[in-house]
């Protein structure tokens, strides 16, 4: 028989040979995405309360080389390096000791660790750059090579000057993260100060003498004042676009490729608005317009991280968690119109009323609040009005209080108005369940293929959710108190968790599926009991006065920014945070 194909026939050349076989990384990462589906169990405590591990609270979590290391940094101000050690004596499947601490330096809490990918040649050998950032303004790099050398079962303590560190002083507030590429020399570091930075260990500069690089982003409201950040996430895939989140109702995409340098700036002269940086993207959640303004001052968002897997996906953290893309299009006009979005330009804030009636509603308001006899008092001894809900919900509110309200909430946002051209992306997922109100917490990622996702609690817990469903899949005990972070293995399925405690806990799959530290039995419980905790908004009834007079002197075309004069949320904060 002559074949006249050179492709065999298929009797001869059967469909599953034909069929393309999946490489070995993806079956690994399956048979890890399935071990991630079963229910978890602490394997590991990684410290103690007395001589071992951190003395104080534990905010920053790191895996490097691989998932070989685990680096931890907290209030303690120093950084331990844990290492996997069979010989050690313990019964978990998972026996990290800590074989290494660095004595960073800093004169106040460590809010990042990082460690810089790949060695780096130099004349004195190998090195191993390792970033802490922390509430001093500083950031602080090591040489860490001596430290990962350590092979004895002793722990060592490495001083700053022992590992040749080197002090960066761009920043002028507390350096909150840092991010990390493919790169032994090159982070972004990003600051209360409202600046993002980027950082090439090759160039040297003195930050006494103000030589420091320019800025990648600089954010400001209204009135010029820096909008404090908390979170920076760097997309792996597309390390150009980052996204960046903190005092404002959105999230902000940039794009390295379209940053400008200011020569104006450089020069000593005062960039104008939109030339700082280009923004490339707003990720912001809809919101009804029945929503009551002093909501807004919940929109702080404390976390964001983009996916390592797609490198667009976006999930950040604010009153719940919400899942956006960088690749979903931007909402028109028109829907935020009809949606009542509270990310609209100041346009579209102002009243339609006079200025003159709207100032005199006001003050109308403020007097009747103040001075009423017949209702029960709300401020308290500093003289302040207390605005909460009620634990079955919003209270019903007519457009009129809410416009009362606008003056005083349209301050705290006037960064928006610096990006109000932007498009808006909404999101295309919310995960609910958790409460984080007390501390900063991270958002994350979990699993091979980044199918989950997961975040901290002030309830003590940590919550897993699926990520295409929105489905609940998990919640375990972290902390005693709060969990702030929370670090899946890049390889393992093993995730590390700390938070208020002094000591960092490790889960991994439950042989056999029970889990003593599992808390999904009492989910509906937890979540009702979560979401009963509704926050309660301070007004100082002085500032109340001088926001509804400055409105009639301007004539209702806008409100000063002053931060110190906006409502001060009176939740309980983290002392590490």
């Amino acid at each position: 028989m002559v074949f006249t194909s050179r492709q065999p026939p298929g009797l001869l050349w059967p469909d599953y040979l034909r069929k393309p076989h999946p490489s070995t990384d993806y079956i690994q990462k399956k048979y890890l995405s399935n071990t991630f589906a079963r229910t978890l169990e602490r394997t590991n405590v990684l410290g103690d309360d007395d001589e071992y591990g951190h003395t104080g609270c534990v905010n920053a979590l790191a895996w490097a080389e691989d998932g070989n290391l685990l680096l931890t940094a907290g209030d303690d101000t120093t950084v331990r390096l844990w290492r996997m050690d069979p010989t050690a004596d313990s019964e978990s499947d998972y026996p990290f000791v800590c074989r290494s601490v660095i004595k960073t330096g800093h004169r106040a809490n460590i809010f990042n660790v990082a460690m810089l990918p790949h060695f780096r040649p130099d004349v004195c050998g190998l090195i191993s750059n390792q970033v802490t950032c922390a509430g001093d303004k500083q950031i602080r790099v090591f040489d860490a090579a001596a430290a990962l050398d350590i092979q004895d079962g002793v722990e060592t303590e490495f001083s700053a000057r022992e590992l040749s560190s080197r002090v960066i002083r761009c920043h002028k507030g507390r350096v909150k993260k840092l991010c990390t590429e493919d790169s032994p020399d090159v982070f972004l570091s990003l600051s209360e100060d409202g600046t993002v930075r980027q950082h090439d260990l090759r160039m040297r500069h003195n930050c006494r003498e103000d030589d420091c690089p320019a800025s990648l982003v600089e954010m400001k409201d209204s009135d010029g004042d820096p909008v404090e950040l908390s979170n920076i996430s760097l997309s792996c895939l597309t390390p150009y676009q980052f996204i960046v989140v903190g005092e404002s109702p959105c999230g902000y995409l940039f794009d390295r490729r379209q940053l400008r340098r200011v020569m104006e700036h450089e020069w000593g002269m005062v960039p104008r608005t939109g030339e700082v940086t280009t923004c490339v993207r707003r990720f912001a959640r809809p919101q009804p317009p029945v929503e009551r303004r002093e909501k807004r001052r919940q929109d702080h968002i404390s976390g964001c991280r983009m996916s390592d897997t797609n490198g667009h996906e976006v999930p950040y953290m604010k009153d719940n968690i919400y899942l956006f893309s960088t690749l979903d299009d931007p909402v028109s006009n028109d829907d935020m119109a009809i949606r009542g979005s509270t990310v609209v330009g100041p346009n579209l804030l102002k009243d339609s009323r006079s200025p003159s009636s709207t100032s005199s509603r006001q003050l109308r308001a403020l007097s009747t609040t103040q001075c009423s006899p017949d209702e029960p008092s709300m401020t308290d001894g500093a003289g302040e009005i207390r605005i909460a809900e009620d634990e079955g919900g919003e209270r019903p509110s007519s457009d009129d209080e809410e416009a009362e309200l606008d003056f005083l909430f349209a301050s705290n946002f006037g960064n928006e108005w610096q990006y109000s051209g932007v498009p808006i992306v909404h999101p295309r997922q919310t995960y609910a369940g958790h409460r984080s109100r007390d501390t900063v917490k991270d958002v994350n990622f979990l699993g091979p293929f980044d199918e989950y996702v997961v975040s901290g609690s002030d309830d003590g817990n940590w919550f897993v959710w699926q990520k295409d469903s929105g489905k609940l899949h998990g919640i375990y005990e972290g902390d005693s108190s709060v969990v702030n972070v929370v670090e899946g293995h890049p390889s393992l399925p093993l995730v590390a968790v700390s938070g208020i405690d002094a000591t960092v806990k490790l889960f991994s799959p439950a042989p056999g599926g029970a889990s003593a530290f599992s808390r999904m039995h009492r989910a509906k419980e937890i979540m009702e009991s979560n979401a009963k905790h509704k926050p309660v908004v301070r007004v100082p009834l002085a500032q109340l006065f001088v926001h509804a007079a400055r409105m009639q002197l301007f004539g209702g075309e806008g409100v000063d920014g002053d931060e110190e004069s906006a409502v001060s949320g009176s939740e309980p904060s983290c002392p590490t945070q």
